[in-house]
């Protein structure tokens, strides 16, 4: 059998058809977006229509849309710039416990700078409850930042009730979407955002290209300094071969999005049953049903994760111990620990996320390899 892809959620494959879309601007249609010609023109057009489309796919006004590298960019776009906008009103943030590095680091910033930060922990199952946010809030709090689903565990987060919190109370909200956009609905008047920030790569789109949603009369300071593009919100010659991939990516994503989700559900359930049937000293981390389509995540006692993942890569299957972004890390993963996992347990994961091209039996070869590999447990590494 072919190499088996299994680690969407750390990236996924460019669809053919984006590859296409972004070819002209490699070559015959190089132009600067803010060049004044008919190369120009055409590099500016290309760029509208993508913005016009995720911001389709988002249910945002395209001119709410900010192009930018990535979610990473765009998450400590909004924690550096909300806070040096709104330094006259407070100092307070109500983070996630769990969220990306993205945003942690950036806001473990703002704590050496003065800032203080309420940190809310999940439920066991890993959601942040609605309660456990408000009574975090404090008069001076400025913002609030929950991912839509985490990126480990894929929890779908109740992000709508925490926006009409955030509401209610005159404090912005930003919502991580990297796990969300383009795989299920994510608009943002349902979920009441006022920031969310994606990745083209998460949803077949190219890599180095993102979006910063920004809900119209925010305030929120620039992040890159030096030029107008992007209505001056973010400087830097724009990235069009790179945009127009992401538009293409969205455009299928909104038309091929019911049935994929459909789809890689049913898959998902039928790994998450097998393998805790199957395998004894199987735990599954994270809600059984609000999580993602395509994610299951697992720990195993007694087991090293990441000698479980080269394993898994020596018979030809690529899936993760955690997030790509902490690769190689000897700690135990954040967020599992933030679930009440001991270290032990936390060291043994594994998670397996599906997508477009996943098939059935690329799931029973997973799980026939799994089943040898974690016959007798793999002895912790140590740091």
């Amino acid at each position: 059998m072919p190499p088996i892809y299994l680690d969407h959620a750390a990236t996924t494959p460019c669809d053919p058809a984006v590859i296409e879309a972004m070819r002209p601007f490699w070559s015959e249609r190089f132009g600067n977006a803010l060049s004044p010609h008919a190369f120009g023109r055409r590099a500016r057009c290309a760029i509208e229509e993508a913005r016009e489309e995720l911001a389709s796919l988002l249910g945002a006004h395209p001119s709410e849309i900010v192009f930018t590298s990535g979610a990473t960019e765009a998450n400590n776009h909004v924690i550096s710039g909300v806070a040096r906008s709104l330094k006259d009103k407070g100092g307070h943030l109500v983070v996630s416990a769990i969220e990306h590095h993205s945003i942690l680091e950036p806001a473990k910033r703002l704590l050496e700078e003065g800032y203080t930060i309420s940190y809310v922990a999940p439920d066991q199952d890993g959601t942040i409850s609605v309660g456990a946010v408000e009574a975090a809030l404090q008069p001076d709090t400025i913002l609030i930042a929950v991912g839509h689903a985490n990126n480990e565990i894929g929890v779908i987060q109740p992000i709508a009730d925490i926006g009409r919190l955030a509401r209610a109370r005159g404090v912005y909200l930003l919502v991580d979407m990297a796990q969300t956009a383009g795989h299920i609905p994510a608009h943002v008047g349902d979920l009441h955002c006022d920031f969310s920030s994606l990745s083209a790569h998460k949803f077949y789109g190219p890599q180095g290209a993102g979006a910063l949603y920004m809900r119209k009369g925010v305030l929120c300071g620039s992040l890159l300094l030096g030029g107008d593009q992007e209505r001056s919100r973010r400087a830097s010659t724009q990235n069009t071969a790179g945009i127009a991939g992401l538009g293409k990516a969205a455009a299928l994503c909104r038309q091929a999005m019911a049935q994929e989700m459909k789809t890689q559900q049913t898959l998902r359930d039928a790994l998450i049953g097998a393998v805790l049937k199957e395998i004894p000293r199987a735990v599954l981390n994270g809600h059984r049903i609000r999580r993602l389509p395509n994610n299951a995540h697992f720990s195993f006692e007694n087991t090293d994760g990441e000698g479980l993942v080269a394993a898994l890569d020596i018979a030809g299957i690529a899936c993760s111990a955690g997030s790509a972004c902490t690769s190689g890390q000897l700690a135990p993963s954040h967020v599992l620990k933030a679930i009440g996992s001991s270290d032990r347990m936390a060291l043994g994961s594994l998670r397996i996320t599906l997508g477009r091209w996943t098939t059935e039996a690329e799931i029973q070869y997973f799980i026939e390899q799994l089943k040898i590999k974690t016959q007798f447990p793999l002895p912790l590494r140590r740091g």
